[in-house]
């Protein structure tokens, strides 16, 4: 008998729809590095957060991988059926309390009171980037949710007024700026028409390996070897926490790190983890 019902529930689960677990995900515009390549007064400039990415597409709220982000019934409830773009972000300097509340499947309540839904991008919107920045500011005043904001858009005049900005942002524990040229249309991939600006810059590499640690890291991780999307190799030995260190990003993990420049070979000088990057 237990062979006959094992024989059916086998028939019947080749009978069944093959429902693919891949998740897609969203087309959105990533920016590129500033580099004093553009006129800086074609563009408005925002502060750049240091936050969690989150596409909005009028019904669901998810990460940037496509995943889907659980948010509180009461966060979304008021949200516009327009879609939109933005940063879930709590306050400088606290990434890592944000991505840790928006990553539970079940909702932590009193830690999303505390996070912000930043929207800097209307999808798919025609028009210019400074129209679309303005419906993005009366929006957030119709809907007048305290956890839905606009990011606030500025102009500058050169790059001496730019860099002053990027001081006073960096001088209060902020990240750098995002620019976002004005005229713009609408567009996904990675473009000049965004461009972020850090002291640091920073860049993603997958997890190959771990280098055991030596001396006061010894029984820990001593270095990540990490690969580029162009294939090369390097270690990444600083910026870990102690808890890091007994516990590392699993190898084929996407890790965020800063760096200063590139040599004339293309490699990272100065390379330290920063983060695992967010979904």
């Amino acid at each position: 008998m237990s062979r006959l019902l094992g024989a059916l529930l086998f028939g019947l689960a080749l009978s069944l729809p093959m429902v693919s677990s891949a998740v897609e995900a969203p087309p959105i515009l990533l920016a590129n590095v500033y580099r004093d390549q553009v006129d800086v007064a074609r563009y408005l400039v925002s502060e750049k957060l240091d936050g969690v990415r989150a596409i909005w597409d009028g019904q669901a709220l998810r990460f940037r991988s496509g995943r889907p982000i659980h948010a509180p019934d009461w966060f979304i409830a008021g949200l516009p059926k327009q879609p939109l773009d933005g940063e879930l972000w709590i306050a400088r300097g606290q990434f890592e309390r944000v991505s840790g509340i928006v990553r539970h499947e079940v909702p932590d309540d009193a830690g999303w009171r505390e996070v912000r839904y930043m929207v800097f991008e209307l999808p798919g919107v025609p028009g210019p980037f400074s129209e679309r920045a303005e419906q993005i500011r009366v929006l957030a005043q119709k809907v007048n949710l305290p956890w839905l904001r606009a990011i606030e858009q500025f102009s500058v005049v050169n790059r001496a007024s730019l860099k002053k900005h990027l001081d006073e942002v960096v001088r209060g524990g902020g990240e750098g700026l995002m620019l976002h040229l004005a005229d713009a249309a609408y567009e996904t991939g990675r473009s000049d028409v965004l461009l972020k600006l850090k002291p640091w810059q920073d860049a993603e590499a997958v997890v190959v390996a771990h280098q055991p640690g030596k001396g006061r890291f010894a029984g820990h991780l001593g270095a990540l070897k990490v690969r580029t999307p162009e294939g090369r190799e390097f270690l990444l030995g600083s910026g870990f926490s102690a808890l890091q260190r007994q516990q590392p990003p699993a190898i084929g993990t996407t890790v965020t790190y800063r760096f200063r420049d590139l040599t004339n070979k293309g490699m990272p000088r100065f390379a330290s983890f920063l983060r695992v990057r967010d979904e």
